[in-house]
């Protein structure tokens, strides 16, 4: 990090990677491979899931099931069941990690850094005191220390204290 930027060079590869021609975060909806797409909790209208590029361990995506662009764009029903969500998530980041904060954050539009921008999603990244270090800022690769199937588990069993998933 440097004077406040948080400098992220692998997400370039990302955002001008080849995409699939549908919506992959609606490609999960209905998948029934939960495991597999690292989908971590399932409501009635939202689903939270690890981000396959993530910025830290437990970097987790809320994602409603409705495929919109804008928040203005969610039935009041939704809008409340992705706060709700928001609202636990934090519970579950904190008890999962132990993080010192998190980054919560919605990239409405392609130029405000949505990678995914045809479907609204929010990020919630965990953050901890000094948690940056050298390999992302001198050799643009990141330290993810723990792997995706670890951190599958170690969600699935905190989100399911809060709310049940659906099998």
């Amino acid at each position: 990090m440097t004077d406040g930027y948080l400098y992220s060079p692998w997400r370039l590869d990302y955002i001008e990677g080849e995409k699939p021609g549908d919506c992959v975060l609606c490609r999960y909806r209905q998948s029934g491979r939960d495991a597999e797409n690292l989908i971590v909790f399932r409501g009635e209208n939202c689903y939270a899931m690890l981000n396959r590029f993530p910025y830290n361990n437990g970097h987790i995506m809320l994602v409603p099931y409705l495929h919109a662009k804008n928040l203005n764009d969610l039935p009041p029903g939704v809008m409340n069941e992705l706060g709700r969500l928001l609202q636990i998530s934090e519970q579950v980041l904190g008890a999962a990690y132990g993080c010192d904060g998190i980054n919560i954050g919605i990239n409405l539009g392609r130029a405000a850094g949505a990678g995914i921008d045809e479907h609204l999603h929010i990020h919630l990244v965990p953050r901890w005191n000094g948690d940056c270090n050298f390999m992302s800022v001198i050799g643009g690769k990141r330290v993810i220390p723990e792997a995706f199937e670890l951190s599958y588990q170690r969600l699935r069993r905190e989100y399911a204290k809060y709310l049940e998933p659906e099998e």
